[in-house]
């Protein structure tokens, strides 16, 4: 079905995996394509109460494909006819998102695990703000999450001097969830993901809605997205069955409805 990416659901988990690892899975415009598909069935496909992004190989992604961009390329008509739809479907997720990082992950592949909710990194993975080494900005949304994770200061240092960073510096930084080492990578991933998955999705997703939206509003407008929010989260199945297993002191079994 899909040519550069690979795409599986198991056990209420889709995997999305980048899958040019000849080419340390650098995005084109095919990929693009295909991953707003595939970001488009996690969003349909009610069985899938959590997404897993990574890559194939030794790489997550090294960002754009360079050997497509020529002289006189409009790189703003590539951020809004490409990144701009993906990086956008990505963030109305109402499930969970983690970004596997298995390998570097540069420019606008930093970008794209940045965007993620939750990031686990290997410990032998590099983050590279690449953007500076070649004349341009940080793009697809990186300056928005950036500032977010790590603060102002952390991330225009970052971006402006675009070094290596290491997966303890990123874990010190706040930029990665956790670190692991190369025999418990599979396994890492693995149990955390089903961790997600087995939770609450829609008190998730409204959570993910109100720390976006917090940015945003004034704390009076806010309070009342809170209100309608816990509003929704106490209509759902998995409220009413956290409340029953509390009662009868069991855990309890969520289904993300």
């Amino acid at each position: 079905m899909y040519e550069t990416i690979k795409y599986d659901v198991n056990d209420a988990i889709a995997t999305l995996t980048l899958n040019r690892p000849d080419k340390l899975n650098a995005f084109t415009g095919l990929m693009h394509k295909e991953l707003l598909q595939a970001l488009k069935s996690v969003d349909r496909d009610d069985a899938v109460r959590c997404l897993v992004i990574t890559g194939e190989g030794r790489a997550f992604s090294s960002g754009e494909d360079l050997g497509g961009v020529g002289e006189g390329l409009d790189h703003g008509e590539v951020l809004r006819t490409r990144y701009t739809p993906v990086m956008i479907q990505l963030s109305k997720l109402q499930k969970p998102v983690i970004a596997a990082i298995n390998g570097v992950a540069a420019g606008s592949g930093l970008s794209l695990a940045l965007a993620c909710d939750f990031r686990i990194m290997h410990e032998k993975a590099k983050l590279v703000q690449a953007f500076i080494h070649v004349g341009l900005i940080p793009d697809s949304g990186n300056l928005y999450y950036l500032p977010k994770i790590v603060g102002h200061a952390k991330a225009l240092e970052l971006a402006v001097f675009g070094e290596k960073i290491s997966a303890e510096e990123a874990i010190r930084f706040g930029l990665v969830t956790k670190i692991s080492s190369d025999e418990d990578w599979n396994e890492s991933v693995s149990s955390f993901s089903k961790r997600l998955a087995s939770m609450p999705t829609k008190a998730i997703g409204l959570i993910k809605s109100q720390l976006n939206a917090s940015y945003e509003m004034p704390l009076e407008e806010f309070l009342q997205k809170e209100a309608y929010g816990q509003r929704m989260a106490g209509l759902t199945h998995d409220h009413r069955e956290g409340v029953q297993a509390f009662i009868e002191k069991r855990p309890s079994v969520f289904t993300g409805q």
